[in-house]
């Protein structure tokens, strides 16, 4: 059965799993915040769909388990040649589906094959060690082989702010390490995954090692993540949602990364240019709308005026506009909602004491750059999560203050420190209760190459380039008894 059919007239996919294109019992509507209203229509699966995708999963285990690993190494290599072949219309979906940038949806393409061929690499992490007994007295006739396996199948389910990228950050490495996934995209943008099924499938990748599974989390997620055919979950998403993965998925190995709320701590001693600059392309790229964008500004008073009006005329640059053309900066939210929940925010903000500087309007499904002056601790957009392309500056005292503000948040993904004192921010970097810190930049998971992860309400587990393999397989200890 071929991969894409139509419905209603518009763009539709099949569903994969096993192997195979199977036309699915039921469609879902995809929703374009572009066209505000339908843009295409995946699978919704129904309970027998997934049970079906699971036991799919369980049953290529042992192949994928046993290829050797620099076999697995080449056929990611094949998948990132074939998916290669689809940049401009996975791009253009990007666009319609996300709302996002063309621009944007290139580099985040881009970003996608370079994943793959990493995750090629991989497989030269997956080692052991050799561990001798003879430092215990109970012990100095035995030796011990520690060695990594997979775990088995792996549920991959991500975000809609990335939807290649991080299929790609999670399928790639799980299959590198030897096991079978089934991956769940975000329903509001699960196109691209679709695609990447698509390049597993022109590479010959065995059945059943790729699964994709689109449906609305509140029908088909329990049954995923209660599964005992499923041996690790690794979920991007909300802090709510993460919570009830992990109270419901048993013993299952789980990496989540959830919900931020980044601070940039701006000192008197920083390049004003450049924290400017990082601050603003920190706060606004891709709308905001992404975990670890800055989402409040904590600048010392001495230097925010001088700041601020910095800050206001690097927003301005930013262009707002139809994500289909190269000029546009800043595309729609995803959804009515998303505009809403960030209109409510800066609207709070304003009543309680914040100044806007500038935007706070909307139109449709756009979100004008937007900063706010002066913002109060009793604001919620100090404390909540904001997706949305809003600066909010909060005035502190001192480095002092600006730590105990930083670190009173639930959150504990990302932060960002600027200082010309290197001794301040290393100072800084190690107080702060967050699981990355950047100076002098804004933070940036990108390919991975830094282990990224939250603490507090910001998840568990590390992600990234080697550390994404730790996350997926388990460890073996062989220990032999040796004669004398």
């Amino acid at each position: 059965m071929s991969w894409k059919t139509k419905r209603a007239g518009k763009p539709a996919w099949n569903m994969y799993v096993a192997g195979k294109w199977l036309r699915p019992h039921d469609f879902m509507e995809v929703y374009s915040p572009v066209l505000n209203g339908t843009y295409a229509y995946v699978p919704r699966a129904t309970e027998s769909e997934v049970e079906y995708a699971i036991k799919s999963a369980y049953k290529g285990r042992k192949e994928i388990a046993k290829m050797p690993a620099h076999k697995r190494a080449e056929m990611l290599e094949n998948v990132a040649e074939r998916l290669s072949a689809y940049k401009d219309e996975v791009v253009e979906h990007l666009a319609y589906e996300a709302g996002k940038p063309v621009k944007q949806g290139r580099g985040e393409f881009e970003a996608s094959i370079l994943r793959l061929k990493y995750a090629s690499q991989e497989v030269e992490e997956i080692y052991g060690e050799m561990i001798t007994g003879d430092y215990s007295p109970f012990k100095e006739d035995k030796l011990g082989i520690v060695i990594r396996q997979p775990l088995g199948t792996i549920l991959a389910i991500t975000p809609f702010n990335y939807p290649l990228f991080t299929a790609v950050a999670k399928v790639a490495p799980a299959i590198a390490a030897g096991n079978t996934t089934i991956l769940k995209p975000a329903t509001d943008t699960p196109i691209a995954s679709y695609y990447l099924a698509k390049a597993f499938e022109e590479a010959e990748v065995p059945d059943g090692v790729l699964n994709v599974i689109s449906g609305r989390g509140s029908e088909i997620g329990d049954l995923l993540i209660k599964s005992n055919y499923i041996n690790g979950i690794s979920f991007t998403g909300s802090t709510a949602v993460g919570h009830h993965i992990a109270e419901n998925a048993g013993m299952k190995k789980l990496h989540l990364e959830l919900g931020g709320k980044a601070p940039a701590i701006v000192l008197e001693d920083a390049d004003l240019d450049l924290a400017a600059k990082q601050v603003t392309a920190g706060s606004l790229k891709f709308s905001g709308q992404r975990c670890d964008a800055i989402s409040r500004v904590l600048v010392v008073s001495d230097v925010a005026d001088e700041l601020v009006d910095k800050v206001v005329k690097e927003a301005g640059k930013w262009k707002v506009g139809d994500p289909l053309k190269e000029k546009t900066d800043i595309g729609p939210l995803i959804n009515p909602k998303a505009v809403e929940k960030v209109s409510g925010l800066v609207k709070d903000a304003v009543e309680k004491g914040a100044e806007l500087l500038m935007g706070g309007k909307k139109r449709g499904n756009y979100y004008y750059p937007t900063v706010l002056d002066n913002v109060p601790l009793d604001a919620r957009i100090a404390w909540e999560e904001t997706f949305g392309p809003v600066i909010p500056i909060i005035r502190v005292k001192d480095e002092k203050e600006a730590l105990k503000i930083a670190n009173r948040s639930n959150y504990g993904l990302d932060a960002a420190v600027f200082t010309q004192n290197i001794d301040r921010a290393m100072r800084i970097a190690l107080a702060l209760e967050d699981g990355e810190i950047t100076i002098n930049a804004f933070p940036a998971h990108g390919l991975g190459i830094f282990p990224f992860g939250g603490v507090k309400d910001s998840g568990m587990g590390r992600e990234g380039i080697k550390y994404s393999i730790l996350e997926m397989t388990e460890v073996k200890s062989i220990v032999i008894k040796m004669r004398k």
